[in-house]
């Protein structure tokens, strides 16, 4: 029975590590289109400057 808790263990904890590295890899998208609708709802001269600024 101990052995089987043990094999569990650590199979629940690859599940566990492969979530998170997954939600990670995949978390840039969101946060991408977080900062264009910032640069959205600044100023037109301060918009232009940060998009000059990103192709940099």
């Amino acid at each position: 029975m101990e052995k089987w808790l043990v094999v569990l263990g650590i199979w629940a904890m690859c599940a566990t590590c492969a979530v998170l590295f997954i939600r990670g890899a995949t978390g840039g998208s969101g946060k991408r289109e977080a900062s264009e609708g910032r640069a959205r709802a600044t100023s037109g001269a301060s918009s232009s400057e940060a998009q000059a600024a990103l192709n940099d």
